[in-house]
């Protein structure tokens, strides 16, 4: 016996929280019409079962350890969270400011000063693959070992 869409759509939803366009994609693959899976996504919304502002929240609570605000805003976009949605939640988010994230990725990391331009370069790199901006990454590397002020 094959489960309904919405029986698939709640076993999706007890194993974490989606936004509505993830949950959409998925379903997709098993329905017969687009319309069908707008229906049950819909009808879920409604009910306060799938929301974008809880996934976003799960999201960055998961993701912000590991991650600045650049690669944050950058993955709910793809998952088709809207703007004001992803600013408040950034907004909103209790986590430490984005300097002492990135000190802390770096320090997890790498641990000492880079010792040549070559290096620095390749600690630049990591910290700005990990989405954080130009200006935190030359503050962290600028002083490494030293406390902020």
């Amino acid at each position: 016996m094959t489960p309904s869409l919405r029986d698939r759509a709640l076993r999706y939803l007890a194993q974490r929280e989606h936004g509505r366009q993830e949950l959409a994609r998925k379903l997709a693959r098993h329905a017969s019409s687009e319309e069908d899976v707008e229906a049950v996504v819909d009808d879920l919304a409604t009910r306060g079962l799938v929301s974008d502002q809880r996934y976003a929240e799960c999201w960055v609570r998961a993701h912000a350890p590991r991650q600045g605000d650049r690669a944050l805003r950058h993955a709910l976009t793809r998952a088709g969270v809207a703007s004001d949605t992803i600013d408040a939640t950034l907004k909103e988010a209790e986590r430490p400011d984005e300097l002492i994230r990135a000190r802390q990725i770096w320090a997890r990391k790498f641990g000492h000063e880079p010792q040549d331009r070559q290096e620095w370069a390749r600690q630049a790199r990591f910290l700005q693959s990990r989405g954080f901006p130009t200006e935190i990454i030359r503050q962290v590397l600028k002083d490494c070992h030293d406390e902020p002020a």
